[in-house]
């Protein structure tokens, strides 16, 4: 079976209604989600599921390891069953917390051309490793994306074929995850004027939507490995 991913074409889409067709792994399998499950260096959302007055804590979002194409919802408590109808609810700040990062870290490349060798994406910071033994300046590059963000660049995304990829291998900047392949199609990020990459991440539309940036840390991790983390300028948001 195949998840619809709803969250490929629109990264606003914080809800849906969906059919449980399975349950394993530590919980449900839906028809259709909203949620991103975790890959390409971006933590798994997190949510509920609702039917009527019950409701499930979505606890993490993971692709199905025993059904290629599958989307697992792990799940606290006893899973609804097979054939429910469900309402799945996004956790609104941390989806946009990770857009926001995501999204920085497309800027991060564009300001530091060296290849990507690891990445994550939380929602509290990311952090993106480059290798090169280059020493970074850190002033330089948060001058450089207060800039970017500040220039508000528009973000979108599109799908291209594989061959095209092929044709244009310097899209791929990442060394560690690498694009899935046999679908016929890749999808690649823009953000107009400055990166082209393939990404099937959640983003915002806009790089001024990112927000305040902070340059928090940048650390020699190996003789080729340079990496650099980045937070918010605010504090994150409380939830219940």
């Amino acid at each position: 079976m195949m998840t619809e991913e709803l969250f490929r074409e629109d990264a606003t889409l914080l809800q849906c209604e969906a059919t449980v067709v399975d349950q394993g792994e530590g919980g449900v399998l839906l028809d259709r989600t909203v949620c991103y499950p975790l890959g390409g260096g971006q933590a798994g959302d997190t949510g509920w599921l609702v039917a009527g007055e019950r409701r499930w804590r979505v606890t993490d979002t993971r692709k199905s390891k025993e059904q290629p194409g599958a989307i697992v919802h792990m799940l606290d408590g006893e899973p609804p069953a097979i054939g429910a109808v469900v309402r799945v609810e996004v956790d609104a700040a941390r989806r946009q917390a990770h857009r926001r990062f995501h999204t920085a870290t497309h800027l991060l490349c564009a300001l530091l051309p060296y290849p990507v060798d690891g990445c994550s994406i939380t929602e509290t910071y990311a952090r993106l490793d480059f290798h090169t033994d280059e020493p970074f300046d850190k002033d330089a590059i948060q001058a450089g994306l207060d800039r970017l963000v500040a220039e508000a660049h528009p973000v979108s995304h599109r799908w291209i074929s594989e061959d095209e990829l092929d044709a244009n291998p310097g899209l791929v900047r990442s060394m560690s995850v690498q694009p899935p392949r046999g679908l016929g199609r890749v999808r690649v990020l823009e953000i107009d004027g400055v990166d082209l990459q393939p990404c099937g991440g959640t983003h915002v539309s806009n790089t001024a939507e990112i927000g305040v940036l902070v340059v928090t840390k940048i650390e020699k991790k190996s003789a080729r490995t340079r990496r650099v983390v980045l937070g918010f300028a605010e504090p994150a948001v409380g939830r219940g």
